[in-house]
């Protein structure tokens, strides 16, 4: 597992918090209350990075990029979402124009 990407290694371990005992474990605790406070935590994380981005450092950047990936990662897991699903998206998108994607959404919907 050492070879695994860093992204894998931490859902592995997020997905096996899933039913850890929530007195011990942050991301259990966060799991426990639904996917729906999983994305309210997402949602502030994400705030806090741009916030960041605009009027923090470079190391307060980070340090908010680790937590919005973190919590992303929470929500995967607790929709069932692994990593290689969202890596198989982007590697269709590669190649693409970002407008041509935005468009080719906008016919989907």
């Amino acid at each position: 597992m050492s070879d695994a990407h860093p992204i894998d290694r931490l859902y592995a371990t997020i997905a096996s918090r899933k039913r850890a005992d929530p007195k011990r474990s942050y991301t259990a605790q966060l799991m426990k209350r639904g996917t729906a406070q999983c994305a309210k935590k997402l949602g502030e994380e994400g705030v806090e990075a741009a916030l960041a981005a605009v009027a923090g450092t470079k190391k307060e950047l980070i340090d908010e990029s680790a937590d919005v990936l973190f919590h992303l990662l929470v929500v995967w897991a607790a929709r069932g979402i692994k990593p290689k699903a969202v890596y198989d998206a982007l590697a269709q998108r590669e190649g693409r124009s970002g407008l041509a994607e935005k468009k080719a959404r906008k016919k989907r919907k």
